[in-house]
């Protein structure tokens, strides 16, 4: 049996978070364009997003999006920094913790600045796949379903590219660099809007 997903919204939304919760993709990606207007937008690196299909819907009616995934890689670096001086910053969480606790793990850095401190509101889609009991078992879903095919996908030659097991590897394409726990959004955000959704969606 799954986590109960209302009572973790409700814990979100204790935390500050402004939290909904979504039965369909369907239905989270019509309020994510609802919530994000006429705004521009960054996006940081998330299969969540892309499964979405929010970036083709946004480009269709006219916002400004910044998405590195979507540029020749010359144009990565400033699309990272365009990004985190968007209107809007959209991503998911590689983890949310039963009690409320946002838990993320980059390698580069750029998607958890964005959310720390890049565009004043921040939206997050998160899947019921990535709600955990606690910190350890965070880590652990990130180590095991995030960080391997994440590195794959970007043709980095970790071990875990391999089999999906962390060996605390030392090679510049290490993908674990960059741990950050979200208990409270900081004081310069205006909005951070979580929606949960009831599907198995990102890594």
């Amino acid at each position: 049996m799954g986590m109960d997903m209302y009572a973790v919204a409700k814990r979100l939304n204790d935390r500050g978070f402004q939290t909904d919760v979504c039965k369909t993709r369907e239905e989270a990606k019509a309020l994510i364009l609802d919530y994000i207007g006429n705004r521009s937008v960054g996006i940081g690196g998330s299969a969540t997003v892309r499964e979405l299909g929010l970036y083709d819907a946004l480009i269709e009616r006219g916002n400004t999006v910044y998405w590195h995934w979507k540029v020749d890689k010359p144009q990565v670096e400033q699309t990272r920094i365009n990004a985190i001086g968007a209107d809007v910053y959209m991503c998911s969480s590689n983890a949310i913790t039963e009690d409320g606790l946002l838990v993320n793990i980059d390698g580069t850095g750029n998607r958890v600045a964005g959310m720390i401190y890049g565009p004043k509101t921040v939206i997050l889609a998160v899947g019921r796949n990535k709600l955990v009991k606690d910190y350890d078992e965070a880590i652990a879903r990130i180590k095991r379903d995030a960080c391997g095919p994440n590195a794959r996908r970007q043709g980095f030659k970790t071990p875990c590219s391999i089999d999906n097991v962390c060996r605390d590897c030392r090679p510049p394409a290490r993908m674990c660099n960059v741990t950050v726990v979200t208990e409270y959004p900081s004081r310069r955000h205006q909005a951070f809007r979580i929606i949960l959704i009831d599907e198995d969606m990102g890594l």
